[in-house]
């Protein structure tokens, strides 16, 4: 015979206080741990969605990143004319050779100077990259000092308004255009002419070279005869695997340190948990002595206080999972550690990372309440009724 649910309902109503006490403590602990997993999403997800599936990306063979990379222009003209790369629609080959710098600008909230990317682009580079669209102002023209910067960037950096005058690599530079990039890395670069800024910086080399595939599964085909040839010291990615690559060491540290302090947090609120549903056998002794009188088994007493742990860690984790969906409108930036530049991206909540933690949740009151619903369901009748 097992006890009805709506008494298990009772009983947590009628300790209301504890309730929400140890139902609290553990939605913090989900709260933290979507959270973290929401951090990382959003950091894959925004360096993901910059590359395309059918651009492969060209640097040099042990390059890092696209600023310890070099690729000269005898070496982007072989890839150039690679037989996979495809023409655009005036026959010209969808092919941009970038030069990727960092230059520093002043946050306008704090005025403290911080890398920002730099990218010199060609010509194909508006359809290499199709998220990439103009919000404010014109594109920068070819063989001027003018520049167009991403919408995150402007919006956090002073002087990066349409009309202002940067300057860097020993020239001033004016913002001409404001560019939305979907999302992507691209959102906290500035963009302008790859020759200029060749000239600017004294480099006689790109950093990378970046062009579109005929067709995606000629990529194996491409790689290698790119990395064979003898001419070439380069190495050949899929851009989407490229930038997917950069987020990893800043992604493995956010899913190291937020696994720690969940680990850390959760014990806490396991003994919460724990300590409350002690405090819950110990005050309904003789109610369960009474139980057991009147025929339930000692299975029924388990479940019942066992299923009273679930609830209250089920009550934690949709909270958890609500206080953290807020965190989607929180937009954050920080320093990548594989580009050195800032980034700027925001939480990202799935549907896996909210039945992720809300299942978290469920653990974390199956195992808080596993010890205190064996007691209570080992309590000899006799001992319990006279507790009363």
């Amino acid at each position: 015979m097992r006890l009805p649910i709506r008494y298990t309902m009772r009983n947590l109503w009628t300790r209301k206080l504890t309730t929400v006490l140890t139902a609290g403590g553990m939605a913090l602990v989900v709260f933290v741990f979507a959270a973290v997993q929401m951090l990382d999403t959003g950091l894959r997800k925004t360096l993901v969605a910059t590359g395309q599936p059918d651009n492969i990306l060209v640097t040099r063979r042990a390059a890092g990143s696209e600023i310890a990379s070099g690729v000269d222009r005898v070496q982007a003209s072989i890839v150039e004319a690679q037989p996979e790369v495809a023409n655009g629609l005036a026959g010209e080959r969808l092919v941009s050779k970038e030069l990727v710098v960092l230059t520093t600008l002043p946050k306008r909230e704090t005025g403290q100077a911080t890398n920002v990317t730099t990218r010199g682009v060609g010509e194909a580079a508006y359809t290499l990259r199709p998220q990439v669209s103009l919000v404010q102002g014109r594109r920068f023209a070819r063989g001027s000092a003018e520049v167009i910067v991403g919408a995150s960037l402007a919006q956090r950096f002073a002087g990066a308004s349409i009309g202002s005058i940067l300057r860097f690599g020993g020239r001033e530079w004016r913002v001409v255009g404001i560019f939305d990039a979907g999302g992507s890395a691209f959102d906290s670069e500035i963009w302008g002419d790859a020759d200029q800024l060749m000239q600017a910086f004294r480099r006689q080399a790109y950093s990378t070279v970046v062009a579109r595939l005929t067709d995606a599964s000629a990529f194996d085909a491409v790689k290698a005869r790119l990395e064979a040839d003898p001419r070439l010291t380069v190495e050949v990615k899929r851009e989407r695997t490229f930038y997917a690559d950069q987020s990893q060491a800043l992604s493995n540290f956010i899913r190291y340190l937020g696994l720690t302090l969940s680990i850390i947090f959760s014990i806490g609120a396991m003994i919460g948990a724990t300590i409350t549903m002690y405090a819950a056998v110990a005050n309904r002794t003789a109610e369960i002595g009474t139980l057991r009188a009147l025929g339930f088994r000692r299975s029924a007493v388990l479940g019942a206080f066992l299923f009273e742990a679930v609830l209250i860690g089920a009550i934690g984790g949709v909270v958890g999972v609500a206080l953290a969906s807020f965190m989607q409108f929180v937009h954050i930036s920080t320093l990548n550690w594989q580009s050195f530049a800032e980034l700027a991206f925001t939480f990202t909540l799935t549907p896996g990372i909210a039945l992720g933690s809300f299942m978290f949740a469920i653990v974390m009151g199956v195992v808080g309440g596993f010890l205190p619903a064996v007691r209570a369901a080992r309590l000899k009748i006799v001992d319990s009724l006279r507790a009363a």
